[in-house]
């Protein structure tokens, strides 16, 4: 590059107590670039840019932005001098309306003798969104109106503007549809085109291929190499493809993990007996739905964002209370979560940090807390029981931990994933609904849950997997249920044959 780097990193080390996260890390970003960064979790990504961000300090090195020494006090300090963050999970202010969560903590731009001009306020906000290709969005409703994807595009939105020099882009497009991809890559695209520095972190291979301009690949605390831009783009040539993708997933593990992803086999058999079963289920838009799901079986559901897939895993959890219909196991209807629980019934949310995991809380707590009804006897708990729980499920799925009391919330997104399984296979439910199962997980470790919940099936248990990866469910699933506008629009069965193709029609 002949432009000189907007920003740059010199030596940057970082621990967390006796784990070292980076090790001497030397970076460069540069100006009108997308550069792509790719790892194992715990590989040091999210790290290294959150230093930069002001999240966090380094143990030691130098960093530098626009040629001065950069030393941010804050993500506040970071992002008022031009440089943000979008973190992988929502960060909006709840109570509060979109315009105040865009120009939260600038609010006095719009206030005059103590007063805050609302409409003015409001004004400001919607061109931005509108800007942005967000017209959908109202600036003068409450966030909390707003799904999910909507509030993480509410902060792309908050985080940038006329002062921002670099955006890091943290794995966000896990939170996102294909619409909230599409939206994102437009931003992101916008920005270097206008000469701004994006960073670019995810797991998605074909997304960092198609999205990034360069690619940085950590692995251990450690830069282990870039691919540059003229072999990137290598990855347009099919013949090449395949070869550039095995170059970077052996940089990112250190071994070649072989294609082996999915399940390899086409039997859609399964048992007789119906674990879950949904009778003319009706809430909202969704009307008169049904399902049996039999022990043995994945059922995958995909679709557009709102498509109403989402909303059939929070009912067959106990989530939402029904209009008409009911969710039936065992002879039990499943009126509430409590009830779902108590009748093996397992919820691995999209949504981790705010309703799969509880993450103040230590790795053994959350891991065993669906579990302690069982363990529990006569009112009293046994450690040792809850402990042998906890140390099997931490074996079984390789969660790295210091030890079972290690807090949730150090954890990186793929050990945090773990956890959200473990909790569920621990306390041997026979139903598992997962929603979005290897979301914000790194290669290697989806390779192996897709194991695992091969293995489930053949153990008997019955899965819903919902998914915005058509590949996931293809590879995965017995059966396939499209929905569009809260309605099922095709069901595809599991065949060498089936294609993304012919299922995306059935979305649109």
């Amino acid at each position: 590059m002949n432009q000189n780097p907007v920003v740059k990193l010199r030596g940057i080390d970082k621990s967390f107590g006796p784990t070292i996260a980076l090790k001497k890390v030397d970076i460069d970003f540069y100006p009108g670039e997308i550069r792509g960064l790719i790892g194992e979790n715990g590989s040091g990504k999210s790290t290294v840019t959150s230093i930069m961000a002001g999240m966090q300090k380094q143990n030691a090195g130098e960093m530098f932005y626009l040629d001065e020494p950069w030393k941010p006090t804050s993500m506040a300090d970071a992002q008022d001098k031009g440089i943000c963050m979008i973190l992988q999970e929502a960060n909006t202010i709840p109570g509060c309306t979109v315009a105040e969560n865009i120009f939260s903590g600038q609010l006095k731009k719009f206030s005059r003798f103590g007063f805050i001009n609302k409409k003015k306020l409001n004004k400001t906000a919607q061109e931005k969104l509108d800007s942005y290709g967000l017209n959908h969005i109202n600036a003068s409703m409450m966030i909390d109106a707003f799904n999910f994807e909507d509030r993480k595009l509410i902060e792309v939105v908050r985080a940038v503007d006329e002062n921002t020099r670099v955006l890091v882009v943290d794995e966000t497009t896990t939170a996102l549809s294909v619409d909230g991809r599409q939206m994102l890559y437009k931003i992101i695209h916008k920005l270097a085109d206008e000469g701004k520095s994006v960073v670019f972190i995810s797991h998605d291979m074909d997304e960092i291929l198609e999205q990034c301009d360069t690619l940085t690949v950590l692995r251990d605390g450690n830069i282990i190499g870039h691919i540059e831009r003229e072999e990137l783009a290598t990855h347009n040539d099919p013949k090449l493809y395949d070869g550039l993708v095995s170059k970077i997933r052996l940089m990112m593990v250190g071994r070649d993990i072989g294609d082996a992803y999915y399940r390899e086999d086409y039997d859609t058999s399964h048992q007789d007996e119906v674990a879950l079963e949904f009778e003319d289920v009706t809430l909202g838009e969704l009307k008169n739905f049904n399902l049996k799901l039999h022990k043995g079986e994945i059922i995958g559901f995909g679709g557009l964002s709102d498509c109403g897939m989402r909303m059939i895993g929070r009912i067959g959890f106990g989530l939402e209370k029904l209009e008409h219909g009911r969710v039936i196991r065992n002879g039990v209807e499943i009126k509430s979560s409590q009830i779902a629980i108590k009748n093996g019934i397992g919820y691995i949310s999209k949504n981790r940090d705010n309703e799969a995991l509880i993450l103040p809380a230590s790795v053994g707590d959350n891991i065993s807390l669906p579990s302690l009804k069982e363990i529990d006897k006569y009112g009293f708990l046994s450690p040792s029981k809850v402990n042998k729980l906890v140390d099997g499920e931490m074996d079984k799925y390789k969660i790295k931990a210091r030890n079972r009391n290690h807090l949730v919330n150090q954890l990186s997104g793929g050990n945090k994933q773990k956890v959200s399984f473990a909790k569920w296979t621990g306390n041997d439910s026979e139903v598992i609904i997962m929603d979005c199962p290897t979301r914000g997980v790194d290669i290697g470790v989806k390779q192996a849950m897709y194991a695992f919940i091969a293995e489930m099936k053949k153990e008997g248990k019955a899965i819903i997997m919902i998914s915005e990866e058509l590949s996931e469910l293809i590879g995965m699933a017995d059966k396939i249920i499209i929905m569009k506008d809260n309605k099922v629009t095709n069901e595809f069965e599991r065949s060498p044959e089936l294609s993304e193709s012919d299922i995306i029609s059935s979305m649109i």
